[in-house]
């Protein structure tokens, strides 16, 4: 009975990703059967009896002290919005341009490509895994105000993590001089989701694994190629258009 849900659950959840993809209208440059499989690739989740859940259940209180902070509770809150828009918009800073489909329209092609087809690999081993989240073990409420929407659905891997570390590769990949700032960033976006009671500190380890799986298998692609090309391009003509021209 266990494994008919978890086969239904992801077969709705496959067509409902599909039919989003085809609605903002963007062509993947792998199929989800072309990607790895996470089931095969990722570790199951941290026995309960382990020494690494407990670790997780220390993470856990370790992020409810980190909400006291004004200013790291008002970064977790922009970070549970699920949507590209608001992902991408954290990372303008350390990238040091504005990234729009408006401002950087190939930037923004091949971050937002990038992302939906990566987006997809997480679907499975939450289905499979099907592990509770902490807010729910511990029968308490999100920092974010995300219980609703999360209560029922795995919370390995996540999502968030696995789209914030892929979106630093791929900036790194243009602004390599970035990188530092950049993967800082990604880091503590990760943490968010700890902080905020929705993923254990197990879960976005695992999902920074997880979003490097898929930045490989991105690379073999000839049309990420030409577009991670084409982003490059763009960027170092916008910087070079910003840097004063040298008096003669």
């Amino acid at each position: 009975m266990r494994n008919t849900f978890l086969i239904i659950s992801l077969l709705a959840t496959l067509l409902l990703g599909q039919a989003t993809l085809r609605a903002q209208n963007v062509e993947p440059y792998f199929t989800t059967e072309e990607m790895p499989d996470l089931i095969q690739c990722l570790p199951a989740p941290p026995d309960s009896l382990s020494a690494a859940y407990t670790y997780d259940i220390m993470r856990y209180l370790w992020g409810k002290t980190q909400r006291q902070d004004p200013e790291r509770a008002a970064m977790v809150r922009r970070d549970a919005v699920w949507t590209y828009e608001a992902l991408i918009a954290e990372f303008c800073g350390p990238f040091g341009m504005v990234i729009s489909k408006e401002a950087t329209p190939e930037i923004w092609k091949v971050l937002e490509t990038s992302l939906a087809t990566v987006d997809q690999i997480r679907i499975a081993p939450k289905a499979y895994f099907h592990r509770k989240r902490p807010f729910e073990v511990f029968g308490e409420k999100t920092f974010t105000g995300e219980d609703e929407e999360l209560s029922g659905e795995g919370s390995y891997p996540s999502g968030h993590t696995i789209r914030s570390w892929l979106v630093a590769q791929l900036l790194s990949e243009i602004n390599p001089d970035a990188a530092n700032k950049i993967y800082a960033r990604a880091w503590l976006y990760g943490e968010s989701r700890v902080i905020a009671g929705a993923h254990w500190q197990s879960d976005v380890d695992n999902s920074r694994l997880a979003a490097s799986i898929g930045y490989t298998r991105l690379q073999t692609s000839p049309l990420f190629q030409e577009q991670m090309a084409q982003a490059q391009a763009a960027y170092r003509a916008v910087t070079a258009a910003s840097k004063p021209a040298l008096a003669l």
